[in-house]
């Protein structure tokens, strides 16, 4: 039986390092909505053990639903009765899976340029988890799954501290496969295709709930064009984005961390354009000029306003 009194939530659907955490605050700035961080192992209650993060229809089963849906209720309950906005970036892998769960759920869509997001990953790849992060992760664990989690946190500890290795065993969605891709190829091949199935998969998914549920838009817009792209959001969350809010949002934006993928090899980043190549043309990202060869064309452009629905 589905929790009552629960408000439709916002989910936030983007990929690791896409801009998802600035979007949310930026829509969290509307006083009747409360911002819901990354509850990770929430998502993964139905097969905690699962060494993927694509859950589909069937594993949203009663128990699920009524378990993720009360507690999304308690946190309201605790937060006031505001809607919940909530932003899980592994959900990219599962949105018909949230979607079963949360019917009636509002949904908005964020990509970023694919060099700038590998170029992100890349540097998270080589951190490990800090006490307070497994701490924010653990406490909306359930306590018979904990095991599964303090597991892999010592286990990054070990390859980081002791063996002293450059990346940690494994960061971002993990796609069906990845084990396999880790042990054949190179980490940056890898963080590739992350972005790439991460953007395919929720994009495909998010296309078949119907026109009009989702509203797309890009972290670069949302950077250059703050109050317009804001403005868009809100209205698609049937929120009222006042003067102040604009104001409040164009305070905290920063237009300016655009290029910080130039510090990476050119020949590594060409080495994996195949793998991100047809999934930029779907959003309208070129390949940027230090990288092309001779003879070697743009990816496709889309129209400039590049918010709309799915």
């Amino acid at each position: 039986m589905l929790a009552t009194n629960l408000r439709p939530p916002i989910f936030l659907i983007g990929n690791y390092r896409s801009g998802t955490t600035i979007a949310q605050n930026l829509i969290g700035l509307h006083p009747d909505v409360v911002t819901w961080y990354e509850p990770r192992t929430l998502w993964l209650y139905a097969d905690p053990g699962r060494r993927h993060d694509e859950f589909s229809e069937s594993d949203a089963t009663e128990k699920v639903i009524r378990y993720i849906r009360g507690r999304f209720l308690e946190f309201q309950v605790r937060s006031g009765n505001r809607q919940i906005m909530e932003n899980t970036p592994s959900n990219v892998l599962r949105v018909p899976y949230v979607h079963k769960i949360f019917p009636e759920a509002t949904y908005l869509y964020i990509t970023r340029n694919p060099f700038s997001c590998i170029s992100s990953m890349e540097l998270k790849w080589q951190r490990t988890k800090t006490i307070k992060g497994l701490r924010r992760t653990l406490a909306v664990t359930p306590i018979t799954q904990l095991h599964y989690y303090v597991g892999g946190f010592v286990k990054q500890m070990i390859v980081k501290k002791l063996l002293r290795r450059k990346y940690t065993p494994s960061y971002g969605p993990r796609y069906r496969g990845i084990d396999h891709d880790l042990n054949e190829r190179n980490n940056m091949k890898v963080i590739a295709r992350q972005w790439a199935r991460g953007n395919r998969k929720a994009r495909e998914d998010l296309a078949r709930l119907g026109n009009g549920r989702v509203l797309w838009f890009r972290y670069e817009d949302l950077m250059q064009d703050t109050e317009a792209t804001l403005r868009r959001i809100y209205e698609h969350c049937g929120l009222a984005c006042s003067d102040d809010i604009v104001r409040a949002a164009k305070e905290m934006v920063d237009p300016t961390r655009q290029e910080k993928w130039l510090r990476l090899d050119r020949e590594e980043l060409r080495a994996i354009l195949p793998e991100i190549e047809e999934e930029m043309g779907f959003y309208g990202y070129e390949i940027p000029e230090p990288l092309r060869l001779a003879g070697v064309s743009a990816a496709p452009r889309i129209p400039s306003d590049a918010q709309r629905s799915l």
